[in-house]
């Protein structure tokens, strides 16, 4: 397989099986056959190509290149192939039936990788001993298109456990000090028949309100960072709302939890050593 450009498009050179070791997928015509001979002058394009051309019914149509006439057989859909952050490149792929320099293979899923790595080894070596034998797997090399991605996403990761940590000890030492500073409250009304759930209700709801004034100004902050960032992808998720809910709720509960600590054991607390200790 060899690959050139071609003005605004790019030209691959490719076999007869390219499109089933891709795995490309036929949106209108068909794909390359052995079958015919005059699939030699034929050529398949992406759909970025045919927008950009404006061809209705594509199929049958020639297009020229270098001066020469081709016949689109077929259209695929976008394959990403370049890089992730840019638009799917313009693409036409035709028949090349010299050796190419670069080979695409699917490996069977069902063998260990290391077998046939070894055994693709024997056949290079043997038609082509001069050359060393290198390899790379597509997945890999892929992967290494978002290692900054990773990286930002791990050390995010890090710093939300930490930023939630110290957040908690903070929630957690100023439930500490309110139970100790009402320490008399709590005792008169849990001897006036206060339940343990009307008393942590009680504590729990000055940080609850708290909390949700803080998210109420967060999300649409953290929302507006999100959306920023995402626009400098051009293959990009979007942010739902269900994964805004789950955060706040998650972000109460951890709240509510840190607090429920302090609150029940205040709660639970002797009136009468609390009484006494005033």
């Amino acid at each position: 397989m060899a690959a050139g450009a071609q003005g605004n498009f790019a030209a691959i050179d490719v076999s007869h099986d390219y499109g089933k070791a891709v795995q490309w997928q036929i949106v209108e015509g068909r794909d390359f056959s052995k079958q015919l001979a005059s699939d030699s002058n034929g050529v398949v394009l992406n759909e970025s190509a045919i927008a950009f051309m404006q061809i209705k019914d594509p199929i049958g149509k020639i297009i020229k290149k270098d001066d020469k006439p081709f016949v689109i057989v077929g259209v695929v859909k976008d394959i990403l192939m370049g890089s992730p952050y840019a638009p799917v490149f313009r693409t036409i792929w035709h028949i090349d039936g010299g050796r190419g320099n670069i080979f695409l293979l699917r490996l069977n899923p069902d063998k260990p990788a290391g077998e046939s790595i070894k055994k693709l080894e024997a056949v290079f070596a043997k038609h082509n001993p001069g050359m060393p034998f290198m390899y790379d797997f597509v997945d890999a090399q892929y992967k290494l298109k978002f290692q900054s991605e990773q990286r930002i996403g791990q050390l995010s990761a890090y710093f939300a456990i930490l930023a939630i940590f110290i957040s908690c000890l903070g929630l957690f030492g100023m439930a500490s000090f309110m139970a100790e500073q009402r320490t008399k409250e709590i005792g008169v009304r849990k001897v006036m028949g206060a339940s343990v759930f009307s008393l942590w209700r009680l504590m729990s709801a000055d940080f609850a309100i708290l909390v949700l004034i803080a998210l109420v100004i967060a999300v649409p902050v953290g929302w507006l960072g999100m959306h920023h960032w995402l626009s400098s992808y051009e293959y990009r998720t979007d942010i739902s709302w269900w994964s805004i809910a789950l955060t706040c709720i998650g972000a109460m509960s951890i709240a509510i939890l840190t607090i429920s600590t302090q609150s029940i054991r205040a709660a639970m607390t002797d009136p009468v050593k609390s009484l006494r200790s005033e």
